[in-house]
């Protein structure tokens, strides 16, 4: 293509050229001279026409060899790619196949139990057929003995039948009270035996359906910076923007020694998600100021808002708990930013409801209903510090405010025992919410072992001369040692804190920094009178 623009510049400065020669041909016919001298300048104005043209072709040559190597280039990095995208399908074709395959070796599993199940069912029914028989026998054995007993008396005795038969009937009635009392006392044990074994298996069928295990941090959330820059930028002039963003989102902004990081602290889950979700827009965005960071926290919180909604609606899925009050599911997908002991609320929550609803089928209870309330049963948590009351009966306020039925409302209500329950539902809630917090994993003791680790900072701190108080701070990343300023003068103050230091170091283990700063304070008072 530049070869052909070329070519026509070229064509058009010769036309140009010979036009102006032409007229200068004619004007200056009677000149001999003239007209060589312009002969001359049409030959070289042609010539120079050659080179132009010359230079085109070799230009647009050079274009097509440039093309050329494009296109090859080109077509390489596509069958690469083409190679990439077959060995990715193949390779997820594999993962796949493997997976199917250990689901139908679960469920080969399942069917196995299933028939062993079965068979000791089958077992179960024939010993009983045959205790029957057996009673039945003893039935006829008592009859008999009782015939000869009074064909014996009526012998030997001189009683009348009247007499014997009455003594008979007493001496029976005895025989037979205590065997029907060991009778009675067997069968009940073995009832007994009977109930817990298959409420063993009733739990243990829903635990194994649902284990899953949800562990989360409770107070704190780490924004991950690109440069230790932008803590400055963060704090802004004199503290403006810490203090704006503290002030606006309702956390704490940690700002430390970490590197590349900055610690939102707070006990609200979605103020802190709301928070670490405008912390990231400032950061993509590049501008820091309080005009900017109220823009970027409205934006969060509409996006949380909605992710919110989302959650609700999916757990409703999930629960398979259908026909929910929007405002009601609002709620429940606020669960998803609280834990409890370290476990998801709404994770929690969605557990309970599958395995109160595997217990109520196998018990032939209201599945709808069991289901149902246990996955409503924690949602007052979502707002417990906004209205006071123990966190069931929230729930079940907020349940009868939106519509849900009376038993819902009641085994909501009672899973806590603040009522008695007294359906088989609710009881079946109760269970479900003790097998969800009780089992292996389900939860996290991060505040246990967070206090733990406070304790022994301080610990550690108070077993040295001359310290009279000591304060973990700033989550354990920040020890305050207070000493005794007539024990301890400013050079050993040094020391102390170097000792401290490290023996935290060698006895404790800690994610990150821990700062141990000595405080000696010296006062003087006079009082003038």
């Amino acid at each position: 293509m530049l070869g052909t623009v070329i070519a026509a510049i070229a064509a058009l400065v010769v036309g140009l050229a010979v036009g102006a020669l032409a007229v200068r041909l004619v004007m200056g016919s009677r000149n001999r001279a003239a007209e060589e001298e312009a002969l001359r300048e049409v030959e070289l104005r042609r010539v120079e026409a050659d080179a132009l043209r010359a230079e085109a072709q070799s230009a647009l040559t050079s274009a097509q060899r440039e093309a050329n190597a494009i296109r090859k280039e080109a077509e390489i990095d596509t069958k690469e790619r083409l190679h990439e995208m077959r060995r990715d399908l193949e390779q997820s074709l594999d993962d796949r196949r493997v997976e199917l395959s250990r689901q139908e070796e679960r469920a080969v599993a399942r069917e196995d139990a299933l028939g062993r199940g079965e068979a000791a069912v089958a077992e179960r029914e024939t010993e009983l057929a045959q205790r029957e028989l057996t009673l039945a026998d003893g039935e006829a054995l008592l009859a008999e003995a009782r015939s000869r007993v009074d064909r014996e008396l009526e012998r030997v005795g001189s009683m009348t039948a009247d007499e014997a038969r009455a003594q008979v009937l007493a001496r029976v009635e005895e025989t037979t009270r205590h065997a029907s009392a060991q009778l009675v006392r067997r069968i009940e044990e073995e009832a007994k035996q009977d109930a817990e074994r298959r409420a063993r298996t009733i739990i243990a069928t829903g635990i194994q359906r649902t284990a899953s295990s949800y562990a989360a941090a409770t107070t704190v959330s780490s924004v991950a910076l690109p440069s230790d820059d932008l803590k400055g930028r963060i704090i802004g002039r004199e503290g403006r923007n810490i203090r704006a963003l503290e002030a606006i989102t309702g956390v704490d902004v940690i700002i430390d020694d970490t590197p590349g990081a900055v610690i939102l602290s707070a006990f609200d889950g979605v103020r802190r998600e709301v928070a670490r979700m405008t912390l990231e827009k400032l950061i993509a965005d590049g501008r820091i100021h309080p005009a900017r960071i109220e823009e970027s926290y409205y934006q969060a919180k509409e996006e949380i808002d909605e992710r919110i909604r989302e959650a609700g609606e999916q757990a409703s899925f999930e629960g398979n708990v259908p026909g929910l009050d929007p405002e009601l599911m609002a709620i429940l997908g606020r669960l998803n930013y609280r834990t409890s002991y370290g476990q998801n609320v709404l994770r929690h929550s969605l557990e309970c409801s599958h395995l109160a609803a595997i217990m109520a089928v196998e018990l032939g209870a209201d599945e709808r209903v069991a289901r149902r309330a246990a996955l409503l049963h924690d949602i007052g948590k979502a707002v417990t510090h906004e209205v006071e009351g123990p966190h069931a009966v929230i729930s079940a306020q907020f349940c009868r405010k939106h519509g849900e039925s009376e038993a819902v409302c009641h085994a909501v209500e009672a899973h806590h025992y603040d009522v008695e329950p007294d359906s088989v539902e609710a009881v079946l809630v109760i269970a479900a919410d003790a097998i969800s917090a009780a089992r292996p994993g389900a939860r996290g003791e991060s505040l246990e072992q967070y206090i733990k680790r406070l304790e022994a900072l301080e610990e550690i701190a108070m077993r040295h001369d001359g310290v009279e108080r000591c304060f973990a701070m700033q989550a354990g990343r920040d020890v305050r040692v207070m000493v005794k300023p007539g024990e301890v003068d400013d050079d050993m103050a040094a020391l102390l804190a170097r000792e401290i230091a490290q023996e935290i170091e060698d006895s404790l283990e800690y994610p990150g920094q821990i700062k141990v700063t000595v405080i000696r304070e010296s006062r003087t008072s006079e009082l003038a009178r």
